[in-house]
């Protein structure tokens, strides 16, 4: 069985499915709290950018030696490396017809994540000798990641909800809503950085890792999760209703997860069960309202 699995569930890491399934599921997520049906468009978007760009950026930073690269997912993307680009290029081709399917606050949004997602994996600045892309300017790869899967899957959902009048959200609740899910995600980053923290060091990137050490980035880690649980209480003056409780019970869940992950260092691990919570969390917060509504 296991044998069988194994491919299936690395090709599902590796090639990004699960990730971008993770941003469907985050989108789902806010539509769920805005009191929405989920919108189509949106969600192949999520699925269709998150998929593209992050294979993209995977491409335009191949080592010398993939083959050789202490990665697991590294030496399985480049092993697969014409799937890949097929891949990657039917997802920037689809999200073409995608584009204009949502309205032009989002169309102003997508062209904005799009340019920041090339600028974050291209060397496109220069300073002396040295070429860099915005992933390498100090303490701003962790910021870019939180703020792209924000805008994305909060602000995405939020603004095509509101246009087409399926729901009406305040600027408090926007705010609120986008400040917890970024103190989530922020808390997920970090300890990806832990992971890789003696190749950033080497590669001279300032990651907070390196830059305040191992020990308080896991402690930060925390510090943003319990910033989170005070928001959440917080976002429409909802109190400790079903989606508080299942949402809290994620956040605990996730605390838990990156206190494991200080000696869990298996790719499986950061990729399957960390990311994993993302959607987790909307599965949680499917079934508490499921068994509420049925009074189960």
């Amino acid at each position: 069985m296991k044998k069988l699995l194994q491919p299936i569930l690395d090709f599902l890491l590796f090639s990004n499915v699960f990730m971008a399934l993770c941003a469907v599921a985050q989108g789902l997520v806010t539509f769920h709290l805005i009191g929405a049906k989920p919108v189509f468009a949106v969600l192949a978007l999520l699925f269709t950018s998150t998929l593209g760009i992050y294979n993209f950026c995977i491409l335009i930073t191949r080592p010398k030696y993939p083959e050789k690269s202490p990665y697991v997912r590294v030496r399985w993307f480049f092993s697969h490396y014409r799937l890949m680009v097929s891949f990657t290029i039917i997802c920037l081709l689809s999200l073409a017809p995608l584009f204009f399917m949502v309205g032009t606050a989002s169309k102003i949004l997508l062209v904005f994540m799009g340019i920041v997602s090339v600028c974050y994996g291209l060397p496109l600045f220069t300073l002396g000798d040295q070429k860099f892309g915005l992933r390498n300017i100090p303490g701003l790869k962790p910021f870019l990641i939180t703020s792209v899967w924000v805008l994305s899957c909060v602000l995405l959902p939020i603004l095509e909800a509101q246009v087409r009048h399926i729901a009406d959200v305040s600027m408090r609740d926007m705010v609120i809503l986008s400040a917890k899910r970024f103190l989530f995600i922020g808390a997920l980053t970090v300890p990806f950085d832990i992971r890789d923290l003696f190749q950033d060091r080497q590669s001279g990137l300032k990651t907070i890792p390196v830059v305040w050490g191992e020990r308080n980035a896991y402690l930060f880690c925390q510090f943003l999760l319990a910033g989170y649980i005070v928001l959440l209480f917080l976002f429409r003056h909802n109190g400790f209703n079903t989606d508080f409780f299942a949402l809290t019970f994620t956040v605990v869940l996730t605390g838990w997860l990156i206190f494991r992950s200080t000696w869990e260092k298996n790719e499986y691990y950061y990729f399957f069960y960390l990311d994993g919570v993302l959607i987790l969390q909307y599965v949680f917060v499917a079934a508490f309202s499921l068994i509420n509504n049925h009074g189960l």
